[in-house]
């Protein structure tokens, strides 16, 4: 049997950082923790990571790089169906980089290069909701005028990027833990789509009422 190679210790430094961060909160979380938590010496991480914002905007690299792969399917969303499969996806990744939103005004604050990044990141989003919401267009699954539909994208990305936050407040001990994460997840798709009520075909909206219904026990 061929053994697997060992993962590299930059690898396993990442990884333990993004376990920590998510856990904890990015600020709750020093390098020291980090070493203590993998039982390798500061030295040893300093030698990868020399600064923390370094491990910050590894994982932040990460992210970005999952979210633009699923962004660009914005545009092949035709029905409610598919807006529920992308919406959810977009909840997954931003729940396995949760950190980043935990303490997105400090991070940003204290990160140029993420308070830069991130407002990419907002254009991104609106775009790709903004495509969305075209092709349902197009599809007959949805009605909106244009006016209507910059504003609804607008409001979709803000629950895309403060729902975490909203469910943090609210329960503050285990809202981020990763029994949590399902319900939020379908609880953050189900508000996002709940926007487009008004906008939807007849038969488009009871079939978003009978997907959410499948989730009522997670959405309280």
């Amino acid at each position: 049997m061929v053994k697997k190679a060992p993962r590299r210790t930059a690898e396993r430094i990442l990884e333990a950082s993004l376990d920590l961060f998510n856990r904890f909160g990015e600020p709750n979380v020093s390098t020291t923790l980090i070493s203590a938590e993998l039982r390798i010496s500061p030295g040893n991480l300093y030698y990868h990571y020399p600064a923390k914002d370094e491990l910050i905007n590894a994982l932040f690299d990460r992210y970005e790089h999952a979210l633009n792969e699923l962004l660009g399917a914005g545009d092949s969303v035709r029905n409610v169906e598919d807006a529920w499969f992308f919406m959810h996806t977009l909840f997954e990744i931003i729940w396995q980089y949760r950190f980043l939103y935990r303490d997105l005004n400090d991070l940003l604050s204290k990160n140029r290069r993420l308070e830069t990044h991130f407002q990419t990141i907002l254009k991104s989003k609106t775009r790709a909701v903004r495509a969305m919401l075209d092709g349902m267009g197009r599809a007959g699954a949805l009605r909106i005028e244009a006016s209507d539909q910059k504003a609804t994208a607008t409001s979709m990305v803000v629950v895309l990027t403060y729902w975490l936050s909203f469910e943090y407040v609210q329960d503050p001990r285990h809202a981020l833990e990763p029994e949590s994460a399902q319900a939020a997840m379908q609880r953050g798709a189900h508000h996002a789509l709940t926007l487009l009520m008004p906008y939807l075909e007849d038969g488009q909206r009871a079939h978003l009422q009978h997907i959410v219904a499948a989730y009522a026990p997670a959405n309280g």
